[in-house]
């Protein structure tokens, strides 16, 4: 995992992400708004590469297929140069603290003093985090990331499991 941000001609990052459409259930706004506000983020600014292959920028399509994250990569031209499936049963439980804390959050922000807002946020961040953390150490060897990409897919991944 390295710390710089590359340039919008770097070979190592996205250059479009795709969801499956089937997979997304979700029809809540501020789910529907995190997933579009993750892959404008991304897309803004993100390193992504292959461990074994220098063929970006890259194209990424995401979705969950028998409890698994099914991440297909494609070359600019198209051309597929990877897929990786990763189990989500690592995540299980952090995802559903995550939807937890995040309920809560989106609840609070309705009639909550300002200090419980925060006190929940402060705790959604959490295990946003430890769920990006463990998506780097999930992906290692095989993609690397930097950590707000991480963070971000890590968001992409939950809206694919939001099961409403």
């Amino acid at each position: 995992m390295s710390e710089f941000a590359p340039q919008p001609n770097s070979r190592s990052r996205l250059f479009e992400i795709n969801l499956d459409q089937e997979t997304i259930a979700s029809k809540k706004p501020h789910i529907d708004h995190e997933r579009e506000v993750a892959i404008f983020d991304i897309l803004e600014s993100n390193e992504f590469k292959l461990a074994d292959i220098d063929e970006g920028p890259y194209r990424l399509d995401l979705s969950i297929a028998d409890d698994r994250l099914v991440m297909k990569i494609f070359n600019e031209p198209g051309v597929e140069v990877g897929t990786h499936n990763l189990s989500l049963q690592p995540f299980k439980k952090i995802i559903k603290d995550y939807f937890l804390v995040c309920d809560s959050y989106y609840e609070a922000i309705r009639s909550a003093p300002a200090s419980k807002i925060q006190a929940i946020d402060i705790g959604r961040r959490g295990l946003h985090d430890e769920g990006s953390k463990l998506l780097v150490e999930r992906l290692d060897g095989k993609i690397e990331v930097d950590f707000d990409t991480a963070r971000r897919l890590f968001t992409l991944i939950c809206a694919l499991h939001w099961k409403g």
